[in-house]
């Protein structure tokens, strides 16, 4: 069985539950990427999924993008297998790219996405 783990930061992330059973995909959810973290560091999920909120006002000269920064760089370290899925809201889809030329991303969905575009990712 596949395994999934969710990142959700805000009311925007979609919910895919009954799709990810129908394809035999075990989800486990996370409202904190602290407790994310913590989970990578003992299981390696085949997937992960997340939503792309860009950092308009951080002042992190550059070095944070976005809200998946740390998520992403701890996935390196822990499970550099796992494949990313983000959903991305339209008016930040030119953003995306500043987050792709740190990080390889599996598929970019923008919102709302469809339950096909989710199907799809998950079986390339």
């Amino acid at each position: 069985m596949k395994t999934l783990f969710s990142l959700i930061e805000s009311p925007a992330h979609p919910n895919f539950n009954t799709l990810y059973q129908q394809l035999g995909v075990q989800e486990e959810r996370f409202t904190a990427a602290r407790k994310l973290h913590k989970a990578l560091q003992k299981q390696q999920p085949d997937f992960l999924v997340g939503e792309f909120i860009y950092g308009y006002g951080n002042n992190y000269a550059g070095a944070n993008v976005c809200n998946l920064d740390v998520t992403l760089r701890a996935l390196q370290r822990f499970s550099p297998d796992t494949k990313v899925i983000v959903f991305c809201d339209k008016e930040e889809m030119p953003y995306i790219s500043k987050l792709t030329t740190l990080f390889p991303l599996h598929a970019v969905l923008p919102l709302p996405a469809s339950e096909q575009a989710m199907q799809t990712a998950l079986a390339s």
